[in-house]
């Protein structure tokens, strides 16, 4: 059946970069503390703790949860943790009993090994809890929709599926989490950014005109994934360098680029109509991704977003977002850890051509997405960011589809494309052919365009 989202266009209904993030910013949450506990007694009556299952122990899911912990007075308990790794598990547990004591009631009972451990951390919770969905993205559709079978609360990051046929899945997950009334954070922190929301506010008012032009820039040193060991298995080989394998996380351009994606589409509060693109792979160690992509994205009214995502050694590096209008730009993020956020009267991006900036340091938008959820669980708030997500997830999909086959892409194609990495995820096990083989000298194949079928 085809599907289409273009009359509900509107977008308003590093592997590092969130530890340095939360290093170099100490502000916090701004929900007050008075409001969280005022609304401790909405949750579970008798009992007011919240509790959290950790599904995926990287990085992201740790940080997750110790974001989760930031908020003031939220009474919320990391519960169960779930992984596919028992080393990784383990490492997550050891950080969070060291940083947050016994606000971690993970009993060695509730940590869950193996491709199923998703829903028995997630069968642990009650209803008003919460499952933190922090896999990478293959699985990210699947263990949605068991959560919401469920009928708990979500928390999941980004990327969320990695080709169309998952992305559907997700949609459809998320249609159904509305229809329960569940709330679902998704980890596009920058939409809770106040700096960026300030921004934003004047564009919508018209401080640029009319926006024609849009640019996007994720350009930094590379990606490496090492020649597997034959005795290394191959499914876990690839999960566990995930960035590099398109199946796994969508590779990086979905993986990490979908965030400046989301945040340009937010700016022009519509999803692009088409895309066409170009990129390759200059250094075969990136693994089965190219190593630089640019992408042209046509909004319906004809404004142009240009995404640019390159991970090479020594080359120009910047990590920044602009906006060109009629009267005006725009700095949308100067750099991750602070945005600066500004206005210029032209398009000379200079000291002397500053008409407004935002005038302190932005808010730390990790833990301002859970101050947000949490208190939306707890006082029964409407708070759904699953869709949303969702799109955004396309959008980049759809970029990724131009690149890797030298075609223009419409939103149709993208939306309704029956190309799929995995034809059974549900059922992957570390006996599965992996997706993607390497060739006799260890180096994995990439995307050629004019050849590669992505639509």
């Amino acid at each position: 059946m085809n599907v289409s989202w273009i009359g509900a266009a509107n977008v308003n209904g590093k592997a590092s970069s969130r530890r340095e993030f939360l290093k170099q910013s100490g502000a916090l949450a701004a929900v007050s503390a008075a409001t969280m506990s005022s609304a401790i007694h909405a949750h579970v009556a008798g009992d007011p703790t919240i509790r959290l299952a950790l599904i995926g122990c990287g990085g992201r899911g740790t940080g997750a949860v110790g974001d989760a912990f930031s908020v003031p007075n939220a009474p919320v308990r990391l519960y169960a943790m779930a992984d596919l790794f028992p080393d990784r598990l383990q490492a997550s547990l050891k950080a969070l009993r060291t940083n947050f004591g016994d606000r971690v009631e993970v009993s060695a009972d509730r940590c869950f090994i193996g491709f199923d451990a998703y829903q028995k951390a997630i069968d642990e919770l009650r209803p008003g809890d919460i499952a933190i969905l922090t896999t990478h993205s293959a699985f990210r559709p699947l263990h949605l929709e068991y959560a919401v079978q469920k009928g708990v609360h979500v928390f999941m990051e980004k990327s969320f599926a990695v080709d169309a046929p998952a992305n559907r899945r997700l949609l459809k997950a998320a249609e159904e989490s509305e229809k329960k009334n569940l709330k679902v954070g998704c980890g596009f922190m920058w939409r809770h950014s106040k700096a960026r929301q300030a921004l934003v506010a004047r564009i919508r008012d018209g401080a640029l005109g009319e926006v024609h032009t849009l640019r996007i820039y994720r350009v930094h040193g590379p990606v490496y994934v090492p020649k597997r060991a034959p005795d290394h298995n191959p499914i876990e080989f690839q999960i566990r360098a995930a960035t590099s394998f398109n199946w796994v996380s969508g590779g990086f351009f979905i993986d990490w680029h979908c965030h400046n994606v989301d945040q340009a589409c937010w700016v022009k509060d519509a999803w692009p109509i088409e895309a066409q693109a170009m990129g390759g792979r200059c250094f075969p160690q990136v693994g089965n991704n190219f190593d630089h992509y640019c992408v042209e994205y046509t909004f319906a009214d004809g404004a142009k977003l240009f995404a640019f995502s390159r991970h090479m050694n020594n080359c120009w590096e910047t990590y920044a977002d602009y906006v060109h209008g009629a009267n005006g730009s725009a700095v949308l993020m100067e750099s991750l850890a602070q945005p600066k956020p500004r206005i210029y009267k032209s398009q000379r991006m200079e000291k002397s051509e500053v008409v407004w900036e935002y005038p302190e340091p932005d808010v730390n938008p990790y833990h301002e997405e859970w101050a947000v959820l949490l208190d939306a669980v707890m006082n029964d708030k409407s708070h759904n960011e699953a869709q949303r997500a969702g799109l955004a997830n396309l959008t980049a999909l759809m970029g990724r589809m131009a690149a890797h086959t030298g075609q223009r892409v419409t939103w149709e194609q993208a939306m309704n494309s029956e190309f799929q990495y995995v034809q059974d995820i549900d059922h992957l096990s570390f006996d599965s052919e992996p997706p993607i083989q390497e060739g006799p000298d260890g180096v994995f194949p990439c995307p050629v365009p004019g050849e590669t079928k992505e639509i």
